[in-house]
């Protein structure tokens, strides 16, 4: 077979480009991932009781980009939707990340009411507040305390489970992102878009690799077929060190499984994601039909446990943030720049960081105009 472009993974990086150097270049491309689907971690199906969920985990699209919005909305209609989070604290289900109403929900009113004046007097309102920067620099007492609180109640117990380390072991930006938002605004997140594809994520990645100079193989390993196919130039989407064949020693990632439970009743959950810091071994459960505004008889939830990454037993999710990580990846870097232009890499495994989605299609549209402009 012949072609101009070998692309590595079906996922957002993969498809994207695919799509790009196909409508745009008009090049050929053959997409292969060993899956046997397409779309990546953003995957949904429809189970046995008729409900769409995400087999890896709840995607739920959000971005603030104009022209990620408007590309992707080439190959979809959307749903909007408003992602809200319960935590379990103490009991009680708070929102999250941390805001004036979960401070109401687990303080006495007047102290609730007390930390909310020093919050908007010392930060100003609608203002997210790392915790730590909070225990640092906050020179009431009483707000020293509160970030404590929620380092210890929603951070803390969250972060080993999900990484099997302390909080103290990971970069700085793992804790850096964990707020005080000085708000009432429950949601989840603040961008401008927020939806899911309407028919799911898996028929908008249809729609984007439904071109006539796209070709795609499922269930199969490039290097089994690698002989077999003359290419120009490949994109290599997958871990950079597999590439390599693990010559540094292979990168350390955390995974996921999911316990997906059907109960026969219409709905479990008060919001589509819940919490728990503290409790059990699982992080969250997620109730899909929540997330997608489906009707169905009966509703399916999946309990998320975080665990340790086994190369060919379980997939990789989550690069560490640890600067050894950050280092070995570098070394992999020089071996891949020894390549020149033959191999591109690009995506969250090829590029070890965690990409949200829209990070994801902004990586590959940033790619392809560097292609494009070297043609």
């Amino acid at each position: 077979m012949r072609c101009n472009w070998l692309i590595i993974g079906a996922g957002y990086t993969g498809a994207v480009l695919a799509e790009r150097i196909a409508s745009q270049l008009d090049q050929s491309v053959l997409v292969v991932d060993r899956r046997d689907h397409i779309a990546g971690n953003a995957f949904d199906y429809i189970n046995e009781h008729g409900v769409l969920v995400h087999r890896y985990g709840p995607h739920i699209f959000h971005t603030n980009a104009d022209r990620i919005w408007e590309y992707l909305s080439r190959f979809t209609e959307w749903r909007p939707y408003y992602h809200h989070v319960f935590a379990v604290v103490e009991g009680k289900q708070v929102p999250v990340p941390f805001n004036l109403n979960s401070l109401a929900a687990l303080y006495p009113r007047a102290m609730a009411e007390k930390l909310e004046r020093q919050l908007v007097e010392h930060y100003g309102f609608g203002v997210k507040v790392p915790v730590l920067k909070m225990m640092e620099d906050a020179v009431e007492a009483d707000l020293v305390e509160l970030a404590k609180y929620i380092y210890k109640n929603v951070f803390e117990g969250y972060t080993v489970k999900q990484w099997g380390l302390r909080p103290e072991q990971l970069d700085a930006s793992v804790t850096g992102r964990v707020p005080i938002y000085i708000s009432k605004d429950d949601r989840y997140f603040q961008d401008k878009y927020q939806a899911l594809p309407r028919a799911g994520y898996t028929e908008m990645f249809r729609n984007i690799l439904s071109h006539p100079k796209i070709n795609l193989l499922l269930k199969t390993n490039y290097r089994q077929i690698q002989d077999e196919i003359q290419y120009d130039r490949m994109i290599f989407t997958g871990p950079i060190d597999e590439y390599f064949e693990y010559i540094h020693g292979p990168l350390p990632y955390r995974s996921l499984r999911f316990d997906l439970v059907h109960e026969q009743q219409d709905q479990v959950q008060a919001v589509a994601q819940v919490n728990y810091p503290n409790e059990h071994l699982f992080t969250r459960i997620t109730e899909f039909k929540l997330l997608t505004g489906q009707r169905s008889h009966g509703t399916t939830l999946a309990y998320e446990y975080p665990q340790a990454h086994e190369r060919g037993v379980n997939d990789a999710y989550y690069p560490i943030p640890r600067e050894e990580n950050r280092e070995l990846y570098n070394r992999y870097t020089e071996e891949a720049a020894k390549l020149g232009n033959r191999v591109v890499f690009a995506g969250r495994l090829a590029d070890y960081k965690y990409y949200n989605m829209d990070q994801a299609v902004a990586r590959a549209l940033k790619v392809f105009e560097d292609i494009k402009s070297a043609q």
